[in-house]
Formats: C-alpha cells, structure tokens, sequence
C-alpha cells in the first residue's frame, strides 16, 4: 500500500509539471493581464456617436487635444457646433429673440449653414406656432450672411415642391406658412408668393384651395402693400373657384370668409409683428427666385467634413463675429469719437 501511495503522488506530480509545461505564453501573458492593474480607458477623441456629453465635458476633451486642426477636434467641434445651434432655435421667442440672436452670431454660421437651415425648417415643421420667430431669425441672420437666407429659402421651396408632388397637406401648410413670413421679412421676393399662389389655384381641389387661403391670410397685408394688382388677380381666381362650385362647401365658406378678412384690411394678420420687425429696410437683402428654378438643396452642409484650412476658417469667421457684434474695433472707435466731442 505505501508503494501505491508513493505511485499515486508521482503520478500527480508528473501531471502538474505537465499542466505547467502546457501553459504557452499566450496563456501566461493572459494570466499576467488579469493580475496587473486595469488601465483606465481612454476618452474617445473621435465621434461624440451621437450620446449625450456634458458642456464642461466636452470642452474638456477639446483641451486635451493638441492638434487644433486634426480630423478628431474638428469633429468634436462640429458636434459642439450642432448642439449649441439646435439650442439655441429651440429655445427662441419673441421675448428672448434679442437676446438669441448675439448668440447665434457668437457661433460660426458659416460652417453651419447646413446645420443652421436644418434647425429652423425642423423646429418650424415642429412647431408652427412659432413661425413667425423663426422667420426674424433668418431675416436678421440673412442681413450678415445672405447665403444662409437663400439656403433657407432655397430648401423651403423644394420642400413645398415636393409636398405638393405627394398631396402632403400637412407638409404643404408649413412650407407656405415659412415661405410667407420671409415674404413679410421681404428676404423673400413677392412675387415667389404670387407664383405660389398661382400654383395652388390652377387646378383647384380641396386641399389646394385650404392651403392657398391659409397663405393668403398670413401673406395678403404684405402682398397688397408691395403687389396690390398681383393680390386682386389671385382674389379674382378665388372668385372664379367660388362660381365654379365643385369644391366642397366647407372650402367655399372659407374663400367667403377670407373676402371679408380681405375687406376689413387683413385685421389681425397685419404684417410682421412689432417686436419681430428688427431689420431696418435698408440692410433687408430679398432673395429672388421661381418655383420652376432648379435648386439644390446643399445637403451636404449637414453633415461633417474636414476642412483642410480648419484654424483659417475659424480665425476669418472670429474677425467676422467681432465685426458683427461690434467687439472691439467699433467699440473703440465709438470711444474715440465721444471723446472728440
């Protein structure tokens, strides 16, 4: 028995120096890796993908990137960028439009473009209500940065285009809502109005017919100070739909309605509001432009792409900011002057 004992323990002890044998060094560098310490992860110096990331956060991890110019801090800037102008569109009213709009400026508009026209259409889309807010916005924006109003206007007219291709009312009714209070800012021409109009009275249905009376009703003050005979021949149209009589009562009762908005001098739809009326006439800029234009809509701009001569364009747009915000330069100057007197 106790030379069986002595067998056994061999035998156990030949099979873990085999167990040690057998253990290669992938297997010892994995039990190395599990007993030294954890490194702590790194920040993601790339996308943000899409979660949420606190502002001192954000701005943190902007630091520790010293490459001020290297595909990841653009991308991270351009995120920051995004954020801070949906916020800013959705945050936007009337009372707080003046306080908004420096803001806005303090953002670099020219490499957001896309994202700026994105913002409004969809914030508008969302929230009609606040359409004419949204317009002032893009007027006074389109005072500094013509590129940006015509971008916007530019997309709103292939929205309505298409809307209108796919009977999508509801589509339709905020597109010509939009396309009306930058006719009232005048960053759009009338005439775009009137041509609009025409359209949706040429072949007169239903829901043709709502639209177009929606639109007069928010446009018609402004379009009979600028275009009065342009205004009589679109009501005469009306008229004409109302002899017809092949659209549906309801749609009828609304053109009688919207002659006697007419002759009480649009009342309660008299142009832009007073505390939206911040563009002084001679600094309004009016985009012209057809329906049967071809356009593009630049989608482009939306969405992220390396700029070779990043720290330049950043560095022109930060001039242009002072400019506008009238930071420095003009502030002195106003200084030497008072100081004249």
């Amino acid at each position: 028995r106790d030379d069986e004992r002595e067998e056994r323990s061999r035998g156990d002890d030949d099979k873990d120096r085999k167990r040690g044998e057998n253990d290669g060094p992938e297997n010892k560098e994995e039990g190395a890796a599990d007993a030294a310490p954890k490194e702590p992860k790194k920040e993601l110096k790339g996308r943000t993908g899409g979660a949420y990331v606190p502002p001192f956060k954000l701005a943190q991890m902007l630091k520790e990137i010293e490459d001020k110019s290297s595909p990841e801090y653009q991308r991270m800037t351009w995120d920051a960028l995004r954020k801070s102008i949906n916020g800013l569109v959705n945050k936007v009213n009337i009372s707080n439009l003046t306080n908004i709009l420096p803001e806005m400026f303090g953002e670099n508009l020219v490499r957001g473009r896309g994202l700026f026209a994105r913002s409004i259409m969809k914030s508008q889309m969302a929230s009609p209500a606040f359409t004419s807010v949204y317009a002032a916005v893009v007027a006074v924006v389109n005072t500094k940065f013509p590129e940006l109003g015509e971008l916007v206007l530019r997309r709103v007219v292939l929205q309505f285009r298409r809307a209108y291709k796919r009977n999508d009312k509801p589509v339709c009714v905020a597109a010509t809502k939009l396309l009306a209070h930058l006719v009232m800012q005048q960053a759009a021409h009338e005439l775009l109005a009137l041509e609009l109009l025409t359209v949706l009275l040429s072949q007169p249905t239903d829901d043709s017919v709502e639209v177009a009376i929606e639109f007069v009703k928010e446009v018609g003050y402004t379009l009979s100070e600028l275009s009065p005979q342009g205004l009589h021949s679109i009501f005469e149209r009306f008229r004409g739909i109302l002899h017809e009589g092949e659209i549906d009562k309801r749609v009828q009762f609304m053109i009688e309605s919207l002659f006697a908005i007419r002759k009480a001098g649009f009342e309660g739809h008299q142009g832009v509001p007073k505390e939206l009326d911040l563009v002084e006439s001679d600094d309004q800029i009016t985009h012209e432009m057809s329906l049967e234009d071809e356009l593009n809509a630049e989608t482009g701009l939306d969405v992220f792409k390396v700029d070779p001569e990043y720290e330049e364009n950043q560095a022109k747009y930060e001039q242009l900011k002072k400019e506008i915000l009238g930071e420095g330069g003009e502030e002195e100057e106003d200084g030497d002057d008072d100081d004249g007197d």
